[in-house]
């Protein structure tokens, strides 16, 4: 086409200005090149309430220098530091906080990706114009003041050296976070055994001993390698920017001419690594062992696979990973799973670079398929034999052209910040501008000599095997240490029986493959009836209708009125609360549950590739279904949902399977990072009833399946149906579904009056609590904080908005104090969340640091914003108010969205649909005073009204560093030290060698940090005999607490100056709770959830069909 290459007067190459896009979509697009080649893709919503953009910039953790692993990272921190133009280190964030704004960027393999949201006008724009915005102003739009700011990022960025130390501890932080995960340790243990001279194989995260120790040993400036790499890397011809806003093409063109005119062009090649594969022949066939952190079972084969970024058309790797992948009749995965050997199996093929990619297919195993992993594997090459052997066939491409093509037509829109960082980074793929929106979500062409081709690459010769398990390591003489998570692995090549045993299965004919498997059959849940009803409506309804009223069934529904889509959803909420009555009953109805979708596995399968998807879950009070999707099919798949539910039959070779998965499951949680565990604490402790992981471990290990079989028909005997019908759906195929559900289950009636009540604890005003938890993994260094404070009835509208408008103002301050000068770790966040009827304001920080001196911390923080507050002008204020306003008038994207806000009030029975209008409402009469009163009831620390509650969960690492500080005279201080010393050898798992410690400490002052550090590596290296990367992980996972210790003896031997210690002696003022069914029973309830409003007025009653 013409217009691929016209060119403006300003030198601006325009290269579309047409893209093909989803029916529904009311954007406008663009795609342009500057005169300095950076490529822009202008996106014009007419309607929307956030503008976005997003810079995606052709160098990642794969251009690190060799000797500086976690470089591209770590200038991703710092790029938010400061630039010439704006140079305080926090005005970008100060400025997107003021206009209901946020910011994330994230560094990958081949690109670092930046991207903001921000209100796409201001709250006065809001409220005078009445038509779309075409035209932007400079001085009203949020959306130009913040791209400015961006794009002094790419043109003149300052690497503040006040601020150099503070964010390379904030990506020390980061990597800190995830030593002790899995995902995390498998990934790094994947770059470290490819290639060596793949730039996969190497430290991607960073930390400070790549990043600020070692180099400064070297004698190297930090700051000037940063800034190079920044001078050597990025470009403007490098740089992919999206811009999505409510002004005119024309307007946002001009702005980005404007504003990333100066991002120097350096002319840099694109970052390629062709011919370098990822894995040599001594990668290949091999066979590596590994012991995870928490207990699982898998096998992951991988192999080297044909670069796709051309073949956007043609997508080979998608035809075999819907074959490989299927979980339904004839698959693998229904084999494998009926000889109870797997839990799951996934497939696909993922590109890490240009010119490298890899198709990995993966299994979660049982405990009898670990034992049966070789066998597992000649079913995955036998199952490959039949493709090999059959040729493709045209009708499986053509019912996954059907799909993309249908979900492509129908897609919604997303986040506008999702968006742009989505685009941004698709923009680097070689796809036509046209196509940028389609290009991968649309296969078009049926080329079966490619998929053949690429079918090749699944042979024996060309794959290596991971297996995971605790039990995994064989040979302990063969173990080695992953020099940057310590994970503990083997690798040699597979056994030569092995690979002869694979090649017999890959060479399989007919007549020796197992029967079982074969190609999947047609798909009945394709959808053909996709019509959709679009009306001109004025105004969207905001709450749905109360269609029936009964005794025993509420129905309420909303046909879809503004997205014209030909989906919809069903919630159903089976209310009977004898689900979790006891933590007993609550496990059984969650083995209920599973068995349920485990006996539906295959049947669902079809129809979830198909865009139709369900959830069974349990709760407290009952059951809950959740079917969504294209609603051609959906009263099919409910149907055959409530039948097997009904009609269930309890398998014993299945029950064991799903309890071992369970236990593991939950035992694995206990793991999980101390920020994912700390909220479980703290719902247990604030409401009347409720169960935690470990409660229910106690129950697991006992119940059979004669007490599931028990329990499901008297489950299902008695319960209330509350039900939400919604989307493309019309009123009495709604009023059949509620028929449906009675006549299929048919429930007794289970009245109003027996319903549970939902209550809270009450934390009166002026207390202040305290409950502590010991984390289970002995090797994590970060505790956590979970601090809240109770502000009150979630009712109350006035209040509630309130606290909004109080997050509103301290979300940045907080993050700025906490994480970024503090450094107390890489995760802080503030906010509100609610505990059953309660509204709560709650900071949440995991650190190395103990727990009370985050308390404390936290405490001097909100003592010190009572300035801030005091201080702010009423522009501020009104300013913070606008930001709120905005936030809770943003439009709903996608009918999903609709759905979960509905169902949201439906279930937590107060129906206050309109609550988002009513905050809105009551913003206006918040006067600053208002404000003031806020906070000094709930939350000035020296407050004698405000309810405090904090959870600590404490590491068991973080306790050696306490015990090293509780010492006196010298003598007891080395013993002390000592003592810890050895204690956290054996938690390592390295040698503790008493005497041989004594021997290398003997003339050691303790309180010198050198000369410990120094005494502790000579007896790691020379005594334990450990090798040098072993070494290096154990100082640095231990350094941390060892200079805390060390300041702590430090300052108790010296002048007595206030440490964690004294931190602690403060904190022991709160009440600390040791029994919770005391501390809850001395504690009155709160009143009990209820409609905000009589339910008949949204009442639109017909006779029932």
């Amino acid at each position: 086409m013409d217009f691929h290459n016209h060119h403006s007067s300003t030198g601006v190459q325009c290269l579309a200005d047409t893209l093909e896009k989803p029916l529904l979509d009311d954007r406008q697009y663009r795609v342009v090149k500057l005169p300095n080649e950076l490529e822009a893709l202008l996106i014009h919503d007419p309607t929307t309430d956030k503008a976005s953009a997003a810079l995606d910039n052709n160098a990642g953790a794969m251009s690190d220098a060799k000797d500086m692993p976690g470089m591209a990272h770590a200038v991703e921190h710092l790029l938010f530091m400061g630039t010439k133009k704006y140079p305080q280190e926090n005005e970008y964030q100060r400025y997107l906080t003021a206009h209901s704004g946020h910011s994330n960027a994230f560094t990958a393999s081949t690109s670092t990706n930046y991207y903001f949201e921000v209100a796409a006008q201001t709250n006065q724009d809001q409220k005078t114009e009445s038509t779309p915005q075409t035209n932007g102003n400079h001085s009203t739009s949020p959306l130009y003041g913040a791209l400015d700011r961006f794009a002094q990022f790419f043109v003149e960025p300052l690497f503040l050296e006040e601020t150099l130390d503070r964010e390379l501890r904030a990506v020390d932080s980061e990597n800190k976070k995830n030593l002790q995960d899995d995902m995390w340790r498998l990934m790094q243990l994947g770059r470290t055994l490819s290639n060596p001279k793949h730039p996969n194989n190497h430290f991607a995260t960073g930390n400070l001993q790549t990043l600020r120790d070692e180099p400064l040993a070297r004698g190297v400036k930090i700051r000037d390698e940063f800034m190079k790499f920044h001078e050597q890397q990025y470009s403007a011809n490098r740089m992919k920017l999206v811009v999505l806003g409510r002004e005119s093409l024309d307007t946002l063109q001009s702005w980005v001419e404007e504003l990333f005119a100066n991002v120097v062009n350096k002319k840099l090649p694109e970052n390629r690594w062709d011919g370098i594969p990822i894995y040599s022949e001594n990668e290949l066939n091999t066979e590596i062992r590994v012991k995870p952190v928490v207990d699982m079972r898998s096998i992951n084969l991988s192999f080297p696979w044909m670069d796709e970024d051309a073949l956007f058309e043609e997508q080979p790797g998608r035809y075999m990973s819907h074959l490989i992948g299927h979980e339904g009749p004839g698959s693998i995965l229904s084999y494998v799973k009926a000889k109870g050997w797997a839990n799951s199996l996934s497939a696909g093929e993922h590109t890490l670079c240009p010119g490298t990619a890899t198709f990995s297919i993966e299994l979660r195993l049982t405990p009898e398929g670990m034992k049966n992993y070789k066998e597992i594997v000649a079913i995955i090459f036998q199952y490959i034999s039949i493709l090999r052997q059959k040729a493709p066939e045209q009708w499986i491409f053509d019912e996954m052209k059907r799909m993309t093509e249908v979900d492509f037509r129908f897609k919604q829109k997303s986040d506008a910040s999702r968006t742009a960082s989505r685009l941004s980074q698709v923009m680097q793929k070689p796809l036509p501008r046209d196509r940028l929106l389609s290009g991968e979500s649309v296969i078009t062409k049926f080329d079966p000599e490619l998929i053949q081709k690429a079918l090749a690459s699944l042979n024996v010769d060309n794959f290596r095997l991971t297996i995971v398990s605790q039990d995994a390591l064989e040979v302990e003489s063969e173990i080695q240490h992953e020099p940057w998570y310590n994970t503990e692995y083997t690798v040699k090549k597979m056994p030569e029986d092995f690979v002869a045993y694979l090649k017999k299965a890959y060479n399989s004919k007919a007549s020796e493959r197992i029967p079982d498997l074969a190609l999947p059959a047609k798909n009945e849940f394709i959808p053909s009836k996709l019509e959709v009803e679009k009306k001109d409506i004025k105004q969207p309804s905001k709450t749905p209708k109360l269609i029936r009223n009964e005794r025993n069934l509420r129905l309420w529904y909303k046909k879809d009125d503004q997205f014209w889509v030909p989906k919809g959803s069903v919630n159903l909420y089976l209310r009977n609360p004898l689900c979790g009555l006891t933590a007993r009953n609550a496990v059984i109805a969650c083995l209920y549950t599973e068995l349920v979708e485990d006996s539906l596995a295959e049947y669902a399968y079809d129809a979830q590739i198909a865009g139709l998807g369900y959830a069974l879950d349990s709760s407290s009070n009952g059951l809950t279904i959740h079917i969504s999707g294209y609603s051609d099919k959906m009263s099919v798949l409910l149907e055959k949902v409530l039948l097997s539910m009904r009609d269930l039959e309890v398998k014993q070779d299945r029950f064991d399977v799903i309890k071992e998965r369970l236990m593991r499951g939950w035992k694995n949680s206990e793991f999980a990072p101390p920020y994912h565990q700390v909220s479980q604490y703290s719902r247990w402790l604030s409401q009347e009833h409720g169960w935690i992981t470990e409660q229910l471990l106690d129950e697991l290990p006992v119940i059979s399946s004669d007490d599931v079989r028990s329990f499901q028909s008297v489950l299902l005997r008695q319960f209330h149906i509350e039900a939400l019908v919604h989307g493309n759906i019309y009123q009495e195929d709604a009023l059949r579904v509620a028929d449906v559900v009675q006549s299929t289950l048919k429930p007794e009636v289970f009245p109003a009056h027996q319903w549970k009540v939902k209550r809270a604890v009450d934390f009166p005003a002026g207390s202040d609590y305290v409950y502590e938890r010991t984390l289970k993994d002995p090797l994590q260094v970060n505790h956590a904080i979970h601090y809240l404070l109770t502000v009150g009835d979630k009712t109350d509208k006035l209040l509630h908005a309130q606290l909004l408008l109080f997050c509103q103002m301290i979300h940045e301050p907080a993050f700025n104090q906490l994480r970024s000068q503090e450094q107390l770790g890489y995760v802080v966040f503030s906010g509100h969340v609610t505990h059953v009827t309660n509204e709560v304001f709650r900071v949440l920080i995991q650190s190395e640091r103990t727990p009370e001196y985050l308390e404390s911390r936290i405490d001097a923080f909100l003592t010190n914003f009572k300035k801030s507050l005091v201080d702010m002008t009423d522009t501020e204020f009104e300013s913070h108010k606008s930001s709120v306003t905005s936030e809770r008038l943003q439009k709903l994207k996608n009918l999903n969205e609709e759905g979960n806000r509905f169902w949201h009030h439906i279930s937590n029975e107060v129906y206050q649909f309109q609550q988002r209008e009513d905050d809105v409402d009551m913003l206006k009469e918040v006067k600053k005073q208002d404000m003031m009163e806020f906070y000094e009831r709930y939350i000035n620390p020296e407050s004698a009204t405000r309810a405090k509650l904090a959870v600590y969960l404490r590491a068991q690492a973080g306790k050696v560093g306490e015990q090293l500080a509780n010492a006196g005279s010298d003598v007891d201080m080395k013993t002390q030290f000592l003592a810890a010393l050895e204690q956290f050898l054996t938690m390592q798992g390295m040698p503790a060698d008493k005497d041989a410690l004594n021997g290398r400490f003997k003339d050691v002052d303790v309180t010198n940090q050198e000369a410990v550090m120094s005494a502790v590596t000579t007896y790691l290296k020379e005594d334990a005999k450990l090798p040098e990367q072993v070494v290096t992980m154990a100082l640095e996972q231990g350094k941390p607490l060892l200079e805390q210790a060390l300041a702590q003896l430090h300052a108790a031997s010296s002048s007595g100056a206030e440490t964690e210690n004294s931190v602690q002696e403060q904190s022991s003022k709160a009440i600390k709770i040791e029994d919770v069914r005391a501390f809850k029973a001395s504690l009155p309830l709160t009143k009990g959830a209820k409609p905000i409003a009589d339910l008949t007025v949204f009442e639109d009653l017909e006779p029932k069909l």
